[in-house]
């Protein structure tokens, strides 16, 4: 009997990625052939074929399906697949979410469900990981995988004479790594080579924007910083409408790349190949070959995120030191959870922060081991705040620059806001790397329909897009509710709100919270005007849009929705419920939230 097993991932922050390439290591050590691939690298056709997978997916923002697995959920969609086209497969589900958000875990639930109906035979029920829960979605996925395995060990015992490889055998690694001699000649840095001028920009093949613009928008005085950033994006081919996304492809400070090199000896100059271990798998996509330290560790390896409980596992195997060794080992173990999660997770300690604790055992660590043990940078969305129409071959950005305190003395800084905020285009010519991505938020194409758009902080940044997009095209129902603290000091873009308002392109609200007793904020002015939204909403066929910080606002904004419908509508709160729901199945009623 063939021991075949295929972990298929849709994983949008890394943390599906990351489980799955545990169960792929924990099904290695049980003898199993096993491949770990995301979905939509997969070919979907093939699944007819397969006779035991494991699917790990995320649900990101309000239920969809990563950005990896979309083209996978279109074709399991299908009207036209029979009924018991899957009926050899066994499979088991797990999914991560966020029980914060309305819709958790709502693409693994659905998953599940589709592939019963097409005759899968479930191992398990669909576990539903919980970002909420104090120990993270580990508190569901290990038992879970205990109860797993158990299973699949009944369906496929051990071959005769073979044993499951103890914990405490290290992992070989994805990729060997092979230093090319001193004096090979040094290649250019890989990270922007001009790309063929027909290809659309994307992940692998970003477009080097040059920053235009870089300026502060709120006050000095303001405890935050917000900037509002121009690119240059001449000749890359980008379109876009308002509503899409750029994504921006970040990199790390030369000073944490330096540190970096030093806790580990290594000599940033050198130049290396990789060859990948296993004889079917494929080498890192965005990573030149040849390579030099320094640009892995810049623009790769991303040594400023928290690191996960599978780096604390590996860098167990490599520690010389019995005190390192012991706390490593209890990091990486069930019962040290809690543990960790005081150690890293609520002191946001870095990766680069871990290794100084660690310091025998980072000295010892292997340089091929380096892509296994720390994730590579992950592109940040940002919702493009300018349009074509208005700024023709420019993207605008509004960004907050993340910083904050944790109990550790370093201020927490957020690695792509930090390094964004730090180019200055009157220092130099800096160059990011960008590309565009169709956004959630869709504005309608009739001219007459109005729309009400609510968008407190950085979340007016894609009602910018829209109004600019939209009075250039003379359509004038725009109305704008927009929240911040104090008029003085974070009131973005206020000028040109202002002007629009003066030319009858714009009717606005606005909510500062801190410049009076009683807080108020969008949700308030929101039910002030009431008859005005119930008039557009009702008479009009308007459509609403919100976007913004996803803590209490969404609720808090739906919630006085559905008193407007209430109180101007005469509708019962059930009904009113109701109502809101139908807006947003029939795209009347949008939102994109991020947390």
């Amino acid at each position: 009997m063939e021991r075949k097993l295929l972990v298929l991932f849709g994983s949008q922050t890394g943390t599906a990625q990351d489980t799955a390439e545990r169960i792929g290591r924990e099904a290695k050590r049980r003898h199993f052939q096993c491949r770990v691939e995301a979905l939509d690298s997969y070919d979907v056709a093939n699944l007819i074929n397969e006779l035991l997978v494991i699917f790990v997916c995320a649900t990101t923002g309000q239920g969809d399906p990563p950005d990896n697995m979309k083209m996978f959920w279109r074709f399991l969609f299908r009207k036209n697949l029979p009924p018991g086209s899957l009926c050899q497969l066994d499979y088991a589900v797990l999914g991560l979410g966020d029980s914060s958000y309305p819709k958790f875990n709502f693409v693994a639930k659905k998953l599940h469900k589709r592939v019963l109906q097409l005759g899968g035979n479930p191992l398990l029920p669909v576990a539903l990981g919980d970002d909420q829960h104090d120990l993270g979605p580990d508190a569901v996925v290990d038992p879970w995988l205990l109860a797993l395995w158990d299973k699949i060990l009944a369906l496929y015992p051990l071959p005769p004479g073979l044993e499951i490889i103890s914990p405490d055998v290290r992992p070989p690694p994805k990729y060997t790594l092979h230093y090319l001699a001193e004096d090979s000649p040094y290649p250019n840095d890989g990270l922007l080579q001009p790309i063929a001028p027909r290809a659309v920009p994307s992940e692998l093949h970003p477009f080097a924007a040059r920053v235009v613009s870089n300026q502060r928008v709120t006050a000095e005085s303001h405890f935050q910083d917000v900037r509002l950033i121009e690119f240059d994006v001449t000749g890359s081919g980008i379109m876009f409408s308002a509503g899409d996304v750029v994504m921006i492809q970040p990199q790390n400070c030369p000073e944490d790349v330096q540190q970096f090199c030093q806790l580990l000896h290594l000599d940033p100059d050198r130049c290396f190949v990789l060859k990948p271990t296993e004889p079917d798998a494929s080498l890192p996509a965005l990573l030149p070959q040849p390579c030099t330290i320094r640009h892995l560790v810049t623009h790769y390896l991303d040594i400023s995120c928290v690191p996960r409980r599978s780096f604390f596992e590996l860098l167990s195997y490599f520690s010389t030191n019995e005190l390192e060794r012991e706390k490593l080992q209890e990091f990486s173990s069930a019962q040290g959870q809690e543990e960790l999660y005081s150690y890293c997770n609520r002191p946001r300690r870095t990766t680069l922060e871990a290794l100084w604790d660690f310091p025998h055992t980072t000295c010892a660590i292997p340089p091929e081991y380096l892509l296994d043990l720390i994730p590579r940078i992950r592109p940040r969305a940002f919702s493009i705040a300018s349009s074509m129409l208005a700024h023709p071959d420019r993207i605008q950005i509004l960004m907050a620059v993340v910083r904050y305190k944790t109990q550790l003395s370093k201020p927490r800084r957020g690695l792509c806001s930090t390094w964004l905020a730090s180019l200055n285009p009157e220092q130099g010519d800096f160059r990011v790397p960008l590309w565009v991505k169709k956004g959630g938020m869709k504005f309608p194409a009739d001219p007459d329909t109005p729309v009400i758009m609510i968008g407190p902080g950085t979340g007016v940044a894609p009602f910018r897009a829209a109004i600019q997009e939209r009075v250039a095209q003379g359509r004038r129902g725009n109305c704008l509710f927009f929240g911040c603290r104090q008029k003085s000091k974070d009131f973005y873009c206020q000028a040109e709100w202002e002007e629009l308002v003066t030319k009858g392109f714009l009717t606005l609200f606005t909510a500062f919270s801190r410049d009076q007793e009683e807080k108020v904020y969008v949700q308030h002015r929101i039910q002030e005007n009431q008859r005005l939204v119930w008039e557009l909403l009702n008479s009009r066929n308007a459509h609403i849009y919100l976007a913004g910080n996803a803590k209490q606002m969404p609720a808090a904004v739906a919630e006085a929705l559905q008193l407007v419908l209430q109180l101007e509508g005469g509708l019962s709160p059930s009904e009113a419920e109701e109502h809101l729901i139908a807006l947003e199945r029939s795209q009347r009623f949008q939102s994109e939230t991020w947390s």
